[in-house]
């Protein structure tokens, strides 16, 4: 991977043989130094799981960063594995699988996960002399890559069911996916930032004047979270549980040039004050909808219809689960650990900023502490001005051999085409943008979360555009991650240019129940930054007032 070309002069070859496609969604700038290093072998390895696990006929999707951005290439099982895993698709249905993945996440994955979590955050990097910092990188290294694999691990239970269901009721009723998933809002209650420990704190913050008092108060942001979380009282102590669980969260994307919550407080602080005033989204009612679409199904399918949502509502919350308990806290636990060492370099005038230096690879962290002069601060300094400058958008969508249809599965055994169209359409709704075009006046996506809203937008184009969302804004931005959801209360609308009706800005904004249109393909180049906007979630539709 190189980032040291001029704007402009941008030069992209495959990273190898065969098709390579970008992935805008999860990855709309370019990656750090340290991600593009790391990240390829454990996604590997958890793709991997995951197409084993339910017999699919890919062995994995090799990643590589030209120019740092992220390109993809499946690559195929061995042709004596396919056999076994046709075998393997049929276990799936008949014995529904993704329980036992979800047990396994449940019972084992997710509680370890969080256990490590909250051990490595425990440890104050600040205070380790260099060698231990190196050693402390080094840990939350590991567990960031492990965390990597474990996410992609348990992408079928995220996809299967959801994925059956839409083929299912499509063909019994002719209804567009968008409506359809409609029907699991409320079965993902991670992805509206939901938890027992911010329920505590809702209640208690409610409870307790004192407390509520010093949460309106207008004195420093991060000192007002700091004298909350060290209340003696019960409010106190859930203020405390909360920042815990969520203050370490990257709050957008995935690398390590992402934010924690913590480092934004004063927005972080904003989203508690209107969560804790009952300020958020409308309920709706989901069991309406459900009655209406069932009612449209042949009455030979209604005993199937209701096994299938049943399914797909009980497994759906991993699918946002995954990455806000997985990577998402773990990359912002090792960005933690950079910027302590970031701040000590910079204090020692050896780089030209803290946050130059999360933009080093990994061996390079560990060569700067122990007092190598490699990476120069200008070095570091221009890779921080790349990542911040350029987009995906600059990137082609394909590089190397023309991209191949997927394969036709209606020659293939009942279950096998089953498992194909479920995969396919799940994958297809994560990534897909709209084609519809647009006009002077109304920029055209996905339905994504239905109602409409008017208000002013807030263009975000990284981490540092955060502290700018005020009340009520409409969000318009590349791409969110499912930890995008702390914000939530603060926002009226969501929009994006990437990303379909499962990608991540969709459930968050169908799950919180605001208006979302996402896969616009360009909203962030056609919409000025405090323009008053309609967003209609019903019919996909972006209208600029003014």
């Amino acid at each position: 991977m190189t980032t040291d070309h001029a704007a402009g002069d941008l030069r992209f070859e495959p990273p190898g043989p065969g098709s390579w496609k970008l992935d805008p969604v999860h990855f709309p700038r370019p990656a750090t130094r340290y991600w593009a290093e790391m990240h390829p072998e454990p996604f590997k390895r958890g793709y991997q799981d995951f197409m084993s696990f339910y017999g699919l006929p890919i062995d994995h999707m090799q990643v590589a960063y030209p120019n740092g951005f992220m390109y993809g290439s499946m690559v195929m099982a061995a042709g004596e594995e396919i056999p076994q895993r046709f075998a393997r698709m049929e276990e799936v249905f008949a014995n529904k699988l993704w329980r036992e993945q979800l047990r396994e996440w449940d019972e084992t994955s997710k509680p370890t996960a969080i256990a490590k979590h909250r051990e490595l955050q425990e440890i104050d990097p600040e205070t380790l002399s260099d060698d231990e910092l190196i050693a402390y990188l080094g840990k939350c290294r590991d567990h960031h890559s492990a965390m990597i694999t474990q996410h992609m691990r348990y992408t079928g239970a995220a996809t299967v069911p959801v994925g059956d269901l839409l083929v299912h009721v499509m063909e019994w009723t002719g209804l567009p996916p968008a409506k359809l998933l409609g029907m699991l809002r409320g079965s993902a209650p991670v992805s509206s930032g939901a938890s027992d420990q911010l329920e505590r704190l809702i209640s208690t913050l409610r409870s307790d004047a004192s407390a509520r008092a010093l949460l309106e108060s207008d004195g420093d942001p991060g000192k007002v979270l700091d004298e909350l979380r060290d209340l003696d009282t019960d409010a106190g102590r859930a203020v405390a549980d909360y920042l815990d669980l969520a203050g370490y969260r990257l709050l957008d994307g995935f690398d390590i040039s992402g934010r924690y919550a913590l480092e934004m407080p004063d927005a972080l602080l904003r989203a508690i004050r209107s969560t804790v005033a009952g300020t958020g989204a409308e309920s709706s009612d989901v069991d309406d909808l459900i009655a209406e679409i069932r009612g449209q199904v042949p009455d030979e399918h209604r005993a199937q219809f209701d096994e299938l949502l049943d399914e797909v509502r009980s497994t759906f919350r991993i699918r946002d689960e995954r990455g806000v308990y997985s990577d998402v806290w773990a990359s912002g636990i090792m960005r933690r650990a950079a910027m302590a060492a970031g701040r000590r370099l910079a204090s020692q005038g050896r780089i030209h900023d803290a946050e130059h230096f999360v933009h080093a690879g990994f061996d390079e962290m560990c060569g700067l502490l122990t007092g190598a002069d490699s990476p120069t601060a200008d070095e570091l300094a221009a890779r921080y001005e790349y990542q911040t400058t350029h987009t995906a958008k600059e990137a082609p969508v394909f590089l190397g051999d023309p991209p191949q249809p997927p394969p036709d599965p209606s020659g293939l055994p009942p279950m096998q085409a089953r498992m194909m169209r479920a995969v396919g359409i799940s994958i297809g709704a994560m990534f897909t943008d709209s084609e519809v075009e647009h006009t002077d006046t109304v920029i055209n996506g996905l339905a994504a979360s239905g109602g409409v809203y008017e208000g002013p937008v807030r263009r975000v184009s990284g981490p540092a555009d955060f502290d700018r969302i005020q009340q009520g804004d409409v969000l318009v931005t590349e791409s969110t991650t499912e930890a995008f959801n702390i914000l939530l209360p603060l926002l009226g609308a969501v929009v994006t240019d990437s990303g379909g009706l499962l990608s991540h800005a969709a459930i968050v904004s169908r799950e919180y129940g605001i208006p979302g249109v996402v896969g616009t393909r360009d909203a962030t180049q056609r919409i000025p930054d405090g323009a008053i906007v309609r967003v209609d979630g019903d019919a996909g539709e972006v209208t600029i007032h003014g």
